[in-house]
């Protein structure tokens, strides 16, 4: 045999690097291109790592992302901590703890600016109180609570509204080891107005040490409580709310002061009319969580006009979009609801037809711009078994291969000419359709046998097929290793014998390091998988 035969720009195995290419070893042993620390910090804030992945535990995963984002914080903090907020604040990312933990690192091991904007950011990512209670904890484990921590903290109390204040003290009390009152005694936040003044004693101090008694809506006298005038009204309705025994003046508490699910004691959450009450005021995001518990008492009912109008609301794009709606929350939901049970509970239901499509036309809206290139597509989902083993973004039941299937959706029900089909070490028929609804497309995805994994494949079957093609989009964790030639050079060969200038975009699956888009390749493009802002990204790609 002629040794020299072997080495090859054209076709090389996986478990080899292409010659001459900066190539890097994936954690399955194939070689493919590694990102550059501010791709994988985007990969971080969008996937984080709660699960791990099917070669690199969740511990290990989480600490080679925390080193990416010091890297980070020391090559551009004033970029670093821009992003998270942006990635943040935009509602791109399905979950926020990845842009919290991000922030937490900004805030206590960048240099003294970096920690200054850090801070100055908070408002941005930590949105709500829990938030801020993840943000407190993840400084805690850097380093101590000082100067800049009492100052940002004392900012996010300060800088909020009395209303708008009350509302986060009320709904969100505690989590993680720390209380408003906990952070409201460590920074000391200067009171703004008098209003402010009276929730920070209401909370430090407590009603009974709050010195005033009021008169509550029954003209009983609510010992230790402050005058009113000082305090928001929600305060009043929530001291009141703990003393209630009837489920009427609940009804009554949401319905004149607004009072909050979260501010509902346990016991009267079993009741239809509490819920029916709820319902008239309640958030996008806190409905769509709450659509199996509403099925469960009887409010969510073929043809009953509460079911008609959360099906209105879910088709509402702008409503979407103004509450940050992420499509992986609607599309938890609709995998969720649509079976019928819980993943780790014991509640059952009997899903609403018209719930489950209002769900299935919700996550398509929850996508911005998503209009047609007139490109011929094909869609390549990765099937290999790495791909069905963490949750995205930490959502318990919703596995890559599943959740990118949904994501391939998107692009079919936008593109007259697509062609979808699966690969793992062999091409796979994925018998899904524009038209089926998601709920049916992750099941037959659900169905599919796994194998190693070769991303090549896509090319190298439309190559043989011969099927005209401007746009692979490979949905995958760039795990490749099995195949006899590289994704890359698969696409050469596809462009040079085809006559098409074929472009290719990488769907990122999880946060590592490696993807099998060539950087220097003008005609291929990473993005992260799951982020809101993908179709209008990869339509932008598309069409120069």
């Amino acid at each position: 045999m002629d040794p020299y035969r072997d080495i090859s720009m054209r076709q090389t195995p996986q478990s080899e690097p292409v010659p001459g290419q900066d190539q890097h070893r994936n954690n399955a042993g194939g070689f493919g291109f590694a990102v550059d620390d501010f791709v994988r910090l985007d990969r971080f804030l969008v996937l984080g790592s709660s699960g791990g992945t099917y070669y690199v535990k969740e511990r290990e995963l989480t600490a080679q992302n925390a080193e990416c984002v010091l890297r980070c914080i020391k090559a551009d903090g004033w970029r670093t901590v821009l992003r998270i907020a942006e990635i943040s604040e935009s509602g791109r990312a399905p979950k926020n703890d990845p842009a919290l933990f991000a922030l937490a690192m900004c805030a206590a091991m960048g240099d003294e600016a970096t920690r200054k904007m850090a801070f100055d950011a908070l408002p941005k990512v930590a949105r709500i109180g829990t938030h801020l209670f993840h943000f407190a904890q993840y400084c805690s484990q850097f380093r101590g609570t000082g100067r800049l921590f009492r100052r940002g903290i004392g900012g996010w109390y300060r800088d909020k509204g009395a209303v708008d204040l009350s509302l986060q003290l009320c709904k969100y009390q505690s989590r993680d080891g720390w209380s408003h009152r906990d952070l409201l005694r460590l920074a000391h936040p200067e009171a703004p107005t008098p209003e402010h003044e009276a929730l920070f004693r209401w909370v430090t101090a407590g009603a009974e040490g709050m010195g005033e008694r009021v008169v509550n809506r029954k003209g009983r006298g609510v010992k230790g409580y402050a005058a009113t005038g000082r305090l928001p009204g929600i305060v009043e309705a929530f001291e009141i709310a703990k003393r209630v025994t009837a489920a009427k003046d609940i009804v009554a508490l949401v319905r004149e002061r607004c009072l909050p699910r979260e501010c509902v004691p346990t016991q009267f959450l079993k009741d239809l009319a509490v819920w029916e009450a709820l319902l008239e005021n309640m958030p996008m995001t806190a409905m769509i969580r709450n659509l199996a518990t509403m099925t469960r008492v009887g409010l969510l009912a073929p043809l009953s006009a509460a079911t008609s109008k959360v099906a209105a609301y879910l088709a509402n794009a702008e409503a979407i979009h103004r509450a940050r709606i992420h499509p992986i929350a609607v599309l938890a939901a609709l995998v969720t609801y649509a079976q019928g049970h819980g993943e780790r509970g014991q509640h059952t239901w009997t899903p609403v037809p018209q719930i489950i499509d209002a769900l299935d036309g919700a996550f398509y809206l929850s996508f911005r711009n998503v209009t047609a290139t007139g490109k011929r597509f094909y869609l390549a989902l990765d099937l290999s078994a790495s791909m069905t083993w963490n949750n995205v973004s930490g959502v318990f039941g919703l596995r890559p291969r599943e959740a990118s299937a949904a994501m391939a959706m998107v692009t079919a029900r936008t593109e007259p000419a697509y062609y979808v089909a699966g690969f793992s070490t062999g091409m796979i028929a994925v018998p899904v359709t524009a038209s089926q609804r998601l709920d049916d497309v992750v099941r037959t995805i659900e169905r599919t046998p796994a194998g190693g994994t070769d991303c090549a494949l896509p090319m190298l079957d439309a190559l043989q097929k011969r099927i005209p093609v401007d746009v692979f989009i490979i949905y995958t964790d760039a795990e490749t290793h099995s195949g006899y030639v590289h994704p890359c050079q698969a696409l050469r060969e596809y462009r040079q014998k085809m006559g098409v200038a074929a472009k290719l975009v990488v769907v990122g699956m999880t946060a590592t390091e490696i993807t099998i888009a060539d950087k220097d390749d003008g005609g291929m493009l990473d993005v992260v998988g799951f982020d809101a802002a993908i179709p209008e990204v990869i339509r932008d790609f598309v069409t120069g």
